[in-house]
């Protein structure tokens, strides 16, 4: 992929997700991938995506920064939203959040194979708990 190819591919990557369009996630994964330095499935990722959103209906990101440098992509994101369930064991409370999230993929044949993400938990903690 060119550099344009995988910024246009990355940016529908993030659509999907901010749409909670979780069944063509095999476009974007594949099967087995690194996650956080640790082997995992597409499963494993969308099971986490699943239960996020399910907690947090509102949950999106919004990309601040993308690097390229042949088949390695780094963002920086923020991330939004309002739990409505008990999420990270913090009860919903109405609070939002609103944290900045780092990430480094790699892609090879067109899909992550590896994914590590970076954010701040107790930034995030604190915003959620800060209204209580």
């Amino acid at each position: 992929m060119t550099q344009n190819d995988l910024r246009n591919w990355y940016l529908r990557y993030v659509a999907a997700l901010n749409a909670h369009e979780f069944d063509g996630m095999d476009e974007f994964i594949n099967d087995k991938v690194m996650l956080n330095g640790e082997p995992g499935t597409r499963d494993d990722v969308i099971a986490v995506q699943k239960h996020d959103v399910d907690a947090v209906p509102d949950l999106r990101w919004e990309v601040e920064e993308l690097l390229f440098d042949r088949d390695r992509i780094a963002v920086r994101a923020i991330n939004y939203g309002t739990p409505v369930k008990e999420w990270l064991g913090v009860p919903p409370s109405g609070a939002s959040f609103e944290i900045v999230e780092y990430a480094i993929y790699k892609v090879s044949d067109g899909r992550f194979v590896q994914m590590t993400a970076l954010h701040d938990s107790a930034e995030m903690l604190r915003q959620l708990t800060a209204a209580r």
